[in-house]
């Protein structure tokens, strides 16, 4: 991402922003809407002006926060595919995908906001987790443990609506029982 001038960030910056990045995902995690910004930027190891050098608002942070999680998520398909076989790389990233929205709810409001009067950012999320979801079930096709009649976006949906219903820390456990669920229905039974 640029700088808001428009000009190439340096790798210091650079390396600044990604902690930060992290730190914020980390802390609405934890804390939610209480999450400070002050605490941010102690928790990244930097002070307090870098932070509002990079983001401005907190509106700013929260949306460079969640592009920058959406972003890892989706390429988290990649690695785990290179760890493990496809159904088990899908399972897995899945269950990653729950561990992403403890980071959405504690933006919730702010987030909420940002995806309705961003359009652009609406579509490249669903691109984004759409590619992913591909690349693994594409992978699973291949290797013979996925079905090859469930398209991405029939996937993406069902895991949008196990997320929808089940998605916060304290249904965890039924979320993962939803997701087993799921994938009894788009693996292979011969697997």
């Amino acid at each position: 991402m640029p700088a808001p001038s428009g000009r190439p960030i340096r790798a210091d910056a650079r390396a600044n922003e990604d902690k930060l990045l992290t730190a914020a995902a980390a802390a609405f995690a934890r804390d939610g809407a209480a999450a400070t910004l002050k605490q941010i930027a102690r928790d990244a190891g930097v002070g307090i002006g870098t932070l509002y050098r990079r983001f401005p608002t907190r509106e700013q942070l929260v949306d460079a926060t969640y592009r920058y999680e959406t972003a890892r998520l989706a390429a988290q398909a990649a690695d785990l595919l290179g760890e493990l076989p496809a159904d088990r790389a899908l399972r897995a990233w899945m269950s990653r995908v729950l561990d992403h929205l403890a980071t959405k709810y504690g933006m919730a409001d702010t987030l909420k906001t940002l995806l309705q009067n961003d359009e652009q950012l609406s579509s490249q999320t669903r691109e984004q987790l759409t590619g992913a979801v591909e690349e693994l079930r594409h992978a699973g096709v291949t290797q013979g443990v996925v079905r090859g009649d469930v398209p991405s976006s029939d996937i993406l949906m069902a895991l949008a609506g196990i997320t929808l219903i089940a998605g916060t820390a304290h249904q965890r456990a039924q979320a993962e029982r939803l997701l087993d669920l799921l994938m009894d229905g788009i693996t292979r039974p011969d697997r």
